[in-house]
C-alpha cells in the first residue's frame, strides 16, 4: 500500500482538491513511515497537511497533529517505564 504525505510551509491550513496536483508530497510503503515523515516535517518547521493512502483514507492536519501527540506521549511513557525497570534491577 502506498501512503502519501502532503506538506507545506508553516501556517498553511488546508488546500483544495484542485491544488493537490501542485502540492509537495512524499510516498511511503506504510502508515508508520508516513507518520514518521510527518514528525520530521514538523521538526523542520514545516507542516504535514494531509496523509492519504491508496484506498482514499485520509488524515487531515489536525488528525496528523493528534496522532503525532499520541505517538510522542506513548514514546515518553515507554522511556519512563524502561527507566523504572532499570532502577529496579
Amino acid at each position: 500500500m502506498t501512503v502519501k504525505v502532503y506538506s507545506g510551509p508553516a501556517g498553511t491550513d488546508t488546500f483544495s482538491p484542485m491544488q493537490r496536483d501542485r502540492m509537495l508530497f512524499k510516498e511511503f510503503p506504510n502508515f508508520d513511515e508516513a507518520l514518521s515523515w510527518a514528525s520530521h516535517v514538523k521538526d523542520t518547521g514545516r507542516v504535514a497537511l494531509l496523509i492519504e493512502d491508496e484506498t482514499g483514507t485520509t488524515l487531515n492536519k489536525r488528525e496528523i497533529a493528534a496522532a503525532l501527540a499520541n505517538r510522542q506521549a506513548r514514546d515518553v511513557r515507554g522511556v519512563a517505564a524502561h527507566r523504572a525497570r532499570a532502577n529496579l534491577a
